[in-house]
């Protein structure tokens, strides 16, 4: 059986193939043994799931293995978003969090991330702990979980939580949503089949909502919000006089646009309008980090502004590790998870989009003419993105190179 291995978001492997419910005991094993030394574990660890196939099942799984090494589980009722589970961490003074999904990947896939105390991805050293126990558990360690679901539930080790709706309570507080609302803004969300479903319309109530139910599947397309899979959405803003179309992915930490023209607003003009907003309008400080995939235009903008920027490897887990450590007003990646200081040091889909809303409403202004605007000010800026599929040994052997020093056209 091939080795679990957490990667730049969590542990994601194909069901039944190496996603399997022994494969998740050990690393549910794994994830008690790390968080029972946490100076918070008497308030437990909190597990949401996502709408992929088995999640429901993988997570009550996971919620039994680690409630039997004695950890109280605070469990979602239902699927939610990953930032709802990173929202209620704190909240409940938890020691940490498991989030079962597989974020944008084809629906094959499922995934476990690690959420820490602080409501945003847990810290690299710590992955990789847990990654190292739940690979040399044997089965004998496996036999120990004994207890039931129903008999935990009873112990009270294990309680079911609305975190939907604390999350949503919670985005209220964040958003001028009275200003949306009164507005008339003609909204669309794609929720790509994801966890994100069914919340836009609980704060927006006038907002239109497209694959907006229960496909493990996802119509057969990526959850991703990017232009090659966002084609409904992008064909309906122009048909029906939209004022902007939202889309978030598989568990919705991540927020995909479209203007009002049709006109996809890939995640770099996002960061650079968002970093603009929460400068200029809303007043906020702090330096700004990105991953090496971000472009320019932050740059240009921090630079004008005069902000320190940090540059860090791909991966969420590094921007929230320097979010919790430094003065950051805003950090985030080319896919378009953006984490900002005034919400939780993680990605939340749900909070960009409302917040691209209220940003309309408050300058006055089409999507269109935020982005024109930006682009008047630092030039224009274009970007291509390009996905080669190929093996883990093969990207490892390039990135091993990629770490050494280049001159010229030559490998040192």
């Amino acid at each position: 059986m091939a080795k679990i291995k957490f990667g730049t978001d969590g542990w994601r492997d194909i069901i039944a193939q190496n996603f399997t419910f022994e494969n998740l005991t050990k690393v549910a094993i794994a994830t008690a043994k790390f968080y029972k030394k946490h100076k918070k574990i008497k308030n437990g660890i909190v597990i949401g799931y996502d709408t992929r196939f088995l999640s429901k099942e993988f997570a009550e799984h996971v919620a039994t293995v680690i409630a039997n090494f004695g950890v109280k589980v605070l469990l979602s009722d239902g699927y939610c978003p990953t930032p709802a589970v990173s929202l209620a961490i704190p909240k409940f003074n938890c020691a940490g969090g498991v989030v079962i999904t597989a974020s944008h990947n084809p629906y094959k896939y499922n995934g476990y991330k690690l959420k820490a105390d602080y409501g945003g991805p847990e810290e690299v050293e710590n992955i990789a702990k847990v990654e190292k126990e739940a690979n040399k558990l044997f089965k004998s360690e496996l036999e120990k979980v004994k207890k039931s679901f129903e008999q935990l539930k009873e112990k009270g080790l294990i309680e079911v939580v609305n975190l939907r709706k604390i999350y949503i309570d919670d985005l209220k507080t964040k958003i001028d949503v009275e200003a949306i609302k009164n507005s008339g803004l003609k909204i669309v969300h794609d929720a790509m089949y994801g966890a994100g479903q069914k919340i836009l319309t609980e704060i927006i109530p006038s907002a239109t909502v497209i694959h907006n139910e229960f496909n493990p599947s996802f119509g057969g397309i990526s959850p991703e919000p990017i232009a090659k899979n966002l084609g409904e959405l992008i064909k309906l803003v122009p048909e029906k006089g939209f004022d902007v179309g939202l889309a978030t992915d598989g568990d919705a930490d991540r927020i995909g646009a479209v203007d009002e023209k049709g006109n996809f607003v890939d995640p770099q003009r996002v960061f650079a309008i968002l970093l603009k907003y929460f400068y200029e309008d809303k007043g906020l400080r702090g330096d700004v980090v990105k991953t090496v995939s971000v472009g320019l235009m932050v740059d240009k903008l921090a630079q004008k502004y005069g902000l320190k920027v940090y540059e860090l490897p791909v991966g969420f887990k590094h921007v929230a590790t320097l979010m919790i450590t430094k003065d950051i007003m805003i950090g985030g990646e080319e896919s378009g998870g953006i984490g900002v200081k005034t919400h939780i040091p993680e990605r939340d889909g749900l909070f960009l989009g409302l917040t691209i809303c209220e940003m309309m409403v408050k300058r006055g202004k089409k999507l269109s003419e935020i982005v024109e605007e930006l682009f008047a000010e630092i030039g224009p800026h274009f970007y291509k993105r390009v996905d080669l599929h190929t093996t883990e040994s093969h990207k490892q052997k390039v990135l091993g190179k990629l770490k050494k020093r280049i001159k010229g056209n030559c490998w040192l």
